[in-house]
């Protein structure tokens, strides 16, 4: 017997080298714009926001800070990379893609989280964290990425031969707890969610969507 997968989701995960002396200055510079109140707050955010989180404003990739635009150059390289292996374009359409990123940051606070949703106007999104909070232990699904299965009508009949099925086969969800450090990308049309965290401190993550066009100004 010959096993495949052939409605298959890719995933990319990708480590940002020196992470800690990032992060700390990322850190900072969050809090301090969090500090700063509506001035670099979502004005206009496309759900309804936890208590607990912090959203900011979506242009976070045009910040002229030496931090920003190093973690900005990670993204694009990460996910022109994941592009690369996961499509058949060859190397000259590669270079005639032209990329846009909406990107903002949450800071997440105890009992915070965010509801499912996906990003119906982009193909890839990321998620990068800077901090994961410190989690007291007392939910074992605290702050996790957490990302519905696409295959969720397969679930319309369980019985003894089909509710044990192995990944990358069942149908369950697929969670992550992010580290320090650690970049996820997804396509965008795949629903997901933040669980609510119960933990101290601050759960601080970066989100982007991006969408492409070509240089001939094709759409995208």
């Amino acid at each position: 017997m010959q096993l495949s997968a052939p409605f298959a989701v890719p995933f990319g995960f990708s480590e940002m080298p020196d992470a800690p002396s990032l992060n700390a200055e990322l850190r900072t510079l969050f809090l301090a714009r969090e500090a700063a109140g509506s001035t670099y707050a979502n004005a206009q955010p496309t759900m309804k926001i936890n208590p607990s989180l912090f959203e900011s404003r979506f242009d976070l990739f045009r910040w002229p800070d030496p931090c920003i635009r190093r973690l900005r150059e990670f993204c694009w390289s990460q996910l022109h990379e994941m592009i690369g292996h996961t499509t058949a374009l060859d190397a000259a359409a590669m270079q005639a893609l032209v990329g846009h990123a909406d990107a903002w940051f949450h800071i997440t606070r105890r009992g915070g989280w965010f509801a499912q949703h996906n990003h119906p106007m982009a193909s890839w999104s990321g998620v990068y964290c800077v901090d994961a909070g410190r989690d007291d232990g007392s939910r074992r699904d605290s702050g996790l990425l957490s990302f519905t299965s696409p295959t969720v009508a397969a679930s319309m009949y369980v019985d003894a031969a089909n509710k044990a099925l192995r990944i990358p086969f069942s149908h369950d969800s697929r969670e992550f707890r992010l580290q320090p450090g650690q970049l996820v990308l997804f396509p965008s049309w795949l629903v997901h969610q933040v669980t609510p965290f119960a933990g101290d401190g601050e759960r601080i993550t970066v989100a982007f969507n991006a969408w492409f066009t070509v240089r001939d100004g094709s759409a995208r």
